[in-house]
């Protein structure tokens, strides 16, 4: 049933894929660079991040080179900071063992550091025309949805069924094409959290789920464990124009990065005056910052966060704690978004 989706998905494509920088010039680094970017992050979104990132790093050895502070500041905003981190290793492998050219060859893709089955699939495929399937979320609601499979999609067995299926049915003449238009059908007509614009899909015919009414059915997923809480305190410290950062551990969750001091629990005044006393810095103000959230994939943090200002200190770092002024805050430290609404205490025009 499969091959009947292939020639109607290429000529809908053709006609209504959308202008995306990436796509404009799909060279096989922004094939990759584009690829590991929108993992997890809107297209919109991606755009602004993506052409700052290929003006900065417009080849392979650029990336391979790049200082991981300055790297992990291209990256600020994205999350997931890993990504980056692994692309910055097999951009070292690539200049190492492939004389500074991605591989077109799918099994040598698959071998860097960072990239799996999808990624290795969407680079071969668009960038060197290999016919190699590229799966990822969109497409697997598509194809569970056209043909009503029931199993589970967090499960890799069924990721890995379905780029079986897909294999044999790749269009050797344009396989680029054909993934594309799996993930544009995805994103743009069969859309999750509501119902598909099965009207506007030029496979319709041939779907399951919409013949038997139980798009909304579909995909299957099992329930997710509920994230855990974490309450912390965050102390926004004020030495005169400058205010304190500290550098996270290099591994776990935002290894390496930079972020306000902070506690776990909810401080209450008096404790977070100690706290920074524990610093040997002297407060001499305090008030309420505000509360916020920020979701990762995992755990969520439920912050409240008090502004201290300390007498003045010549000291530019005092312990653990790096005193910045608010311009290097911002284009210097890389500073996760988790700590977005605390920001704009310690960074310019925020």
């Amino acid at each position: 049933m499969l091959e009947q989706i292939v020639e109607p998905l290429l000529i809908w494509y053709e006609k209504n894929k959308r202008s995306l920088p990436w796509r404009d010039e799909s060279t096989p680094y922004h094939v990759w660079i584009s690829e590991i970017m929108l993992q997890q992050t809107r297209v919109e979104a991606v755009k602004g991040y993506y052409a700052r990132f290929i003006e900065a790093l417009p080849e392979i050895k650029d990336l391979a080179e790049c200082p991981e502070e300055r790297l992990l500041k291209l990256w600020e905003g994205l999350g997931y900071y890993n990504r980056v981190k692994n692309m910055q290793k097999a951009a070292r492998e690539v200049m190492e063992f492939y004389d500074g050219k991605l591989p077109a060859d799918y099994e040598k893709l698959l071998s860097l550091s960072g990239i799996g089955s999808y990624t290795a699939g969407a680079v071969a495929s668009i960038a060197y025309g290999i016919p190699k399937p590229a799966v990822d979320g969109n497409v697997l609601r598509v194809i569970t949805r056209i043909t009503e499979n029931p199993s589970d999609i967090l499960k890799q067995s069924t990721k890995r069924e379905m780029e079986k299926n897909l294999e044999k049915i790749m269009p050797v003449h344009a396989p680029g094409a054909f993934n594309q238009s799996l993930m544009e059908l995805g994103a743009t007509v069969c859309v999750p959290n509501g119902m598909a614009k099965c009207e506007c899909c030029p496979v319709a015919e041939f779907c399951m789920a919409r013949a038997h009414d139980t798009v909304l059915e579909y995909p299957k997923k099992a329930a997710k464990k509920p994230r855990k809480i974490e309450e912390k305190t965050v102390l926004i410290i004020q030495n005169g124009q400058e205010f304190a950062i500290q550098k996270r551990p290099e591994s776990g969750l935002l290894a390496g990065l930079y972020e306000l001091p902070n506690r776990a629990g909810y401080l209450t005044r008096e404790e977070a005056i100690r706290c920074v006393e524990d610093m040997k810095l002297m407060p001499v103000y305090i008030k309420e910052a505000g509360s916020s959230k920020h979701i990762f994939s995992h755990v969520e943090w439920h912050m409240k966060g008090y502004l201290i200002k300390v007498a003045s200190t010549e000291e530019k770092q005092v312990g653990e704690l790096i005193f910045a002024d608010k311009k290097n805050s911002k284009k210097k430290y890389p500073i996760p978004s988790a700590f977005s609404a605390y920001r704009k205490y310690i960074e310019e025009d925020f």
